[in-house]
């Protein structure tokens, strides 16, 4: 577990899947970000809304065998960090009959950067992520 003194910046993620066809084809590249140390998740959770609009919620041991065996080695994840008002508020942003990841983690690559910025009494004025796309369209990114 990492220090909380050094708790790096936290993120999520809703990530949906039209028609509730998600196959664990993002599991590797999660796993290698853990991995490799740049992440820790936090918590991961599906969200579904059936085509009548009801919602449910899965967990990672109530998915199917192969979704489930997917994440057999994806440590960290599952520590109910999210309420079901956040479960909620991702489920309504759903179109019916589609599925959804909601994943939260740790940005553990910065937390020596944080503590630094904490030991120097620092106050963050501004912080926004730019879209790669963006990025891409102004000319930047890699060639």
């Amino acid at each position: 577990m990492t220090d909380g003194a050094r708790l790096g910046p936290v993120d999520f993620a809703l990530v949906a899947f039209p028609g509730n066809r998600f196959k664990g084809e993002i599991v590797p590249a999660l796993k290698e970000l853990v991995d490799n140390g740049t992440i820790r998740i936090l918590d991961l959770v599906f969200v579904e809304k059936d085509v009548d609009g009801s919602i449910v919620v899965v967990e990672l041991d109530e998915l199917g065998a192969e979704e489930t065996r997917a994440f057999d080695d994806l440590e960290g994840e599952g520590s109910e960090l999210l309420s079901d008002g956040d479960l909620e508020l991702a489920a309504e942003s759903l179109e019916p009959g589609s599925s959804a990841l909601l994943v939260v983690w740790e940005n553990t690559w910065a937390s020596r950067l944080v503590h630094a910025l904490r030991k120097a009494d620092f106050r963050l004025l501004a912080h926004e992520r730019i879209p790669a796309e963006a990025v891409e369209a102004a000319g930047g990114g890699p060639t």
